[in-house]
């Protein structure tokens, strides 16, 4: 995280910070919470992005349900503590944005369609985690309509990252 700063700022975000956050752990996320609450008191907008993939060998007849648990965990669960956590400080932001990273790999629209390019990439647990984020989002998008909040799900597309080795035709 700290490099990760180090760059931003090198390229002109000097207001950047560091705040740690583990999605899987409560402790982690109530920290982080109370740390945003007393530098700035409010949030204006959730980037969740935390994601594992869970390994390449997910086929649905075989892959482990630990794995699945795992992925739910991080990919699904930990989005919703996230963002159930911080929903406070959101609130007294004038224009709420939430931001949930998705993927293709979630679109079962996508996954029907034989000419997609990515059709035969199928996954038992990190794509159906990335299916639940997308149906939790449009309800929670759906829940605070009224609120003047705007919830995304943004797919970054096939990009190459180190969560899959920099094999993704895109760049970051």
């Amino acid at each position: 995280g700290e490099d990760a700063v180090a760059i931003l700022k090198e390229s002109g975000l000097d207001q950047v910070q560091l705040v740690q956050l583990d999605v899987t752990n409560q402790d982690s996320i109530n920290a982080a919470v109370a740390t945003v609450k007393q530098r700035f008191g409010k949030l204006d907008i959730l980037v969740n992005n935390a994601g594992i993939l869970g390994g390449w060998d997910q086929k649905a007849v075989s892959v482990k349900t630990e794995v699945i648990r795992e992925v739910f965990d991080t990919n699904f669960f930990g989005v919703i503590n996230v963002t159930q956590a911080f929903l406070d400080l959101l609130r007294k932001s004038e224009r709420p944005r939430i931001n949930n990273i998705t993927s293709g790999l979630g679109s079962l629209t996508l996954h029907t369609n034989p000419d997609w390019d990515h059709y035969d990439v199928k996954t038992g647990a990190y794509g159906p985690s990335k299916t639940a984020l997308n149906a939790y989002s449009v309800v929670l998008a759906y829940e605070l309509k009224d609120d003047n909040f705007k919830v995304n799900v943004i797919d970054p597309g096939y990009t190459a990252t180190d969560f899959n080795d920099h094999q993704g035709g895109l760049s970051v």
